[in-house]
């Protein structure tokens, strides 16, 4: 086989491909236990690392699969993140494979560890069976109960069996919503209905960010405002230097004028408080800070706010809720709710699935094509 490591994975991938129909592991119990591990749509991390490990495994033929840290100290010791990082983020996105957009072992349960994953280590990983189902696998491996190779191809198949059905699941949808598009568009409050069924489905924290960045998008020529490219789900703000989730500047600017917080929890006084100091550290004084939440909104918090206008000096901090706001905006630019909606679903479908989830971009699809065709009877 060929040894450098793209070479491997390239050679393992044409295996998986020519094996699709049928397991290439003979164990049962192996193959399902790496079906399961690979198929996980809750967590989407822990493939890469059978996928890192088991390419480590195959390129240094002396690595003991199980250790895929270098602070372990031992020759046989290997930096799993090297490989992960190195090699399989971009053979995924070259190919388009449902796995966590990041390496593995930068995830809590994996991160800063000096130890042999055997499977008596508790990762402390959710769900603790998925976790406890890839270190089984390393164990076999290491045991010889299956090699490193048949880890790697087993694994490349079950996700390229897992990429067919999504993108299969995804044609038959979009082929749905086409076949009402001739149909009376929905009204404005048809379509808060079907946010507020979308924001009601678990993992929709991201959700409210694209709300707010579609209606900026599709109004953009009438205000003349823009939002800049919105940052990683995950980045925290001191990271990425932004004041909040989404940044808003005039269309022919770079100097944020408007910037937006969003909570799928109740806006504290704290926040407001974090907001002033983000301001002041950043320098960048913008003429809104606009906090945006899914949930109730205290008067005393409205008040809060309001008060830090004099204060600060003309810097208007304002807590509205998710549904008030997008039912403004459609009523307002009613005409362009059709332009709004199809935003929305763009920016849905091209978040990673790490920040949307691929069911819940599922579920918005079926939930628009369930309100579009109801209009046909």
């Amino acid at each position: 086989m060929s040894t450098t490591p793209a070479a491997i994975l390239d050679v393992a991938f044409q295996q998986a491909e020519a094996s699709i129909a049928q397991p290439i592991v003979t164990n049962p119990s192996i193959a399902k236990k790496i079906d399961y591990v690979s198929s996980y749509v809750g967590n989407r991390a822990v493939v890469r690392l059978l996928l890192a490990c088991a390419l480590a495994a195959i390129h240094r033929v002396n690595v003991d699969i199980r250790k895929p840290y270098t602070e372990i100290g031992t020759p046989d010791a290997y930096s799993g993140r090297y490989y992960d990082e190195s090699y399989i983020t971009a053979f995924i996105n070259q190919h388009e494979l449902p796995c966590n957009p990041t390496t593995a072992f930068l995830t809590p349960a994996l991160r800063n560890r000096n130890i042999t994953l055997t499977p008596a280590v508790n990762l402390v990983g959710r769900p603790p069976k998925l976790y406890e189902a890839a270190l089984q696998l390393l164990d076999d491996v290491h045991q010889g109960r299956i090699t490193a190779l048949e880890l790697l191809a087993e694994t490349l198949r079950c996700l390229i069996i897992a990429r067919n059905q999504k993108r299969q699941r995804m044609e038959t949808l979009l082929a749905d919503l086409k076949k009402s598009e001739d149909a009376i568009p929905l009204s404005a409050e048809e379509i808060v209905t079907l946010l507020q069924q979308h924001l009601a489905c678990r993992g929709s924290s991201r959700l409210p960010v694209l709300i707010v960045a579609a209606a900026y998008q599709v109004a953009e020529q009438y205000i003349g405002e823009r939002f800049l490219p919105l940052k990683s789900h995950n980045a925290a703000d001191e990271q990425t230097g932004a004041l909040g989730d989404v940044e808003i500047t005039l269309v022919d600017d770079e100097k944020v004028i408007t910037s937006y917080e969003i909570k799928t929890r109740r806006v504290t006084l704290a926040d407001i408080d974090r907001a002033l100091q983000k301001i002041n550290n950043t320098g960048k004084r913008v003429d809104n800070y606009i906090f945006i939440t899914t949930d109730v909104i205290e008067e005393g918090i409205r008040e809060y706010a309001s008060s830090m206008y004099e204060r600060t000096g003309g810097i208007e901090i304002v807590v509205l809720d998710c549904i008030s706001f997008v039912r403004h905006f459609l009523h307002l630019f009613h005409r362009l709710r059709s332009q709004f909606l199809s935003a929305y679903q763009q920016l849905v479908l091209r978040e990673p699935d790490s920040a949307v989830s691929q069911p819940l971009k599922e579920a918005f699809l079926a939930l628009r094509q369930a309100a579009e065709s109801a209009r046909e009877f």
